[in-house]
């Protein structure tokens, strides 16, 4: 009974000893933490978080030499100033001139009798005979303007005042019923011919055109209201062009316009803009420009769609051409090929493109040359390099590229700490002849080159170190390296302007990315 006590009251201390354990962490977890102190943070910023312009290589000249450039395939061209002209591309539909319509209508009611054009888009000419109407109210006018002719003739020689002026005013009033009945002339002249009153009289095409619209049928009622044909001139048509609301601003009337049709391979159709539609349509953003083509042989038809091509006039700008522009994200570049062997990536401002041409708003001056093709090669070339000028040309008199790392000059590179590590470092070098001699007085510069990776988002790096000369053919500098892993090293030696050293290295840092 004993043992039994002293088993319970051991269990329940443990209990409790657990108890106050697990309360204990509970209270450390729910006490508020003190706001972390940010650390002073690195002049350098992070690779990972550079911004898109810093993701860039820097740009400096490079040195190929010709045999080199020649086994890549680089071709150059010539920045120039011409006179360019802008082409903005659209589609549209080809339409009838509205200026060059004309509507048959009659100015009195009647019946038709006989029908000469009973088809549409026939052919008519200016003056040919469309239709006959019988009118009874114009039968009537005519016949009053035949009784005040006679009355008019039968009093001429009366000597009662006032008689051979009222016969005369009588028939001058029957004529301007007739004309606005519209009556012609040449019915009027045939009435005082003939002295006949014509039963059917006929309506005359008033232009010359294909008829688009009939409704004159044979024994149909007319009134003054009712459009018995539409005639158009096709001579000249209507080109509704659909243009993108960006490009309006650059388009005015006048200008000139080509037109390119599926029906005729290779012909090509010359108008001007006629007029820019005040508005754009929500769905498609585009507005209306209309283009007024002539049109022979009546080869564009109406509903027929078209390619349009408006030429917008620049003027005198400077150009390059479009294949010697690397796109590199952010930036377009030009390679220069100077008259001393460097080839020079410039950044370089355009403008809109014009044909095969960019127009250059900053960066290149007229009659420069510039690679038009294998950039890319280039672009490679100058990364396996360090990256666009940490490479330098051979000394003079150097042969094969293999010789560049051998100089007459020896370049020793060590630092401080050994090997260096990321963030600040000491860097020297030792300057000797080929007889282990110390040289002095010598410019010496060390650049750290890490190329970009674009998988883990590194931008390319770039560290160039200036050493001042501690005698004795010793150089020393401080420098920071922004990474850890293996750097592309090149060391630059001169001397009274020559360069008396040049060598590449790997140089591999501590510390991590």
């Amino acid at each position: 009974m004993k043992n039994y006590r002293t088993g319970f009251f051991a269990a329940v201390a443990g209990n409790l000893a657990l108890v106050a354990i697990l309360a204990g962490i509970w209270w450390h977890h729910q006490a508020p933490q003190p706001m972390a102190t940010p650390m002073a943070q690195d002049s350098t910023e992070s690779p990972m978080a550079a911004s898109p312009a810093a993701l860039e290589a820097p740009l400096v000249p490079i040195h190929i030499s010709p045999q080199r450039l020649q086994s890549i395939g680089v071709k150059t061209g010539v920045v120039e100033r011409k006179t360019v002209d802008d082409e903005i591309r659209a589609t549209g539909n080809v339409a009838v001139d509205e200026t060059r319509l004309a509507y048959v209508q009659v100015r009195y009611s009647g019946y038709i009798q006989k029908v000469f054009v009973d088809a549409t888009y026939k052919y008519v000419r200016k003056g040919q005979a469309l239709c006959t109407i019988y009118s009874p109210d114009l039968v009537a006018t005519e016949r009053e303007y035949l009784v005040a002719k006679q009355n008019q003739q039968q009093v001429a020689q009366s000597t009662v005042p006032g008689v051979a002026s009222s016969a005369a005013s009588l028939l001058d009033a029957s004529v301007g019923r007739l004309k606005q009945w519209g009556v012609s002339e040449k019915e009027i002249a045939r009435l005082d011919a003939t002295g006949q009153v014509q039963q059917e009289l006929e309506v005359d095409s008033p232009t010359s055109g294909y008829v688009t619209e009939r409704n004159a049928l044979p024994s149909v009622a007319v009134q003054p209201d009712m459009r018995l044909y539409t005639i158009a001139d096709l001579s000249t048509v209507w080109v509704q062009a659909q243009v993108f609301q960006e490009d309006l601003g650059r388009i005015k009337i006048g200008d000139p316009a080509a037109l390119t049709v599926d029906t005729f391979p290779g012909r090509t159709f010359s108008g001007r803009v006629n007029f820019i539609y005040p508005q754009v349509d929500m769905d498609t953003r585009t507005a209306k420009v209309r283009v007024v083509f002539s049109n022979p042989g009546l080869q564009l038809k109406p509903g027929m769609f078209v390619n349009v091509m408006l030429k917008v006039p620049m003027g005198q700008q400077l150009v390059i051409p479009a294949t010697g522009i690397l796109q590199s994200g952010t930036r377009q570049i030009a390679f220069v090929n100077r008259s001393d062997g460097y080839i020079e990536p410039r950044e370089v401002q355009l403008g809109a493109r014009v044909g095969d041409d960019f127009i250059v708003l900053k960066g290149l001056r007229p009659g420069e040359k510039i690679v038009t093709s294998a950039n890319f090669l280039i672009d490679s070339e100058s990364q396996l390099q360090a990256a666009l000028g940490s490479f330098v040309p051979p000394p003079p008199g150097a042969g094969a590229a293999s010789a560049m790392n051998a100089p007459q000059v020896n370049a020793d590179l060590s630092s401080d700490p050994t090997p260096p590590r990321r963030g600040s470092n000491v860097f020297r070098v030792k300057l000797t002849d080929a007889g282990g001699s110390p040289i002095s007085g010598a410019n010496v510069n060390v650049t750290f080159f890490m190329p970009a990776m674009q998988d883990m988002g590194m931008a390319a790096m770039r560290t160039s170190v200036t050493l001042a000369d501690k005698g004795n053919g010793l150089y020393e500098g401080s420098g920071q390296l922004e990474s850890g892993g293996t750097w592309q090293t090149t060391i630059v030696a001169k001397k009274n302007g020559q360069v008396i050293a040049s060598k590449q290295l790997s140089v591999n840092a501590t510390g991590g990315m």
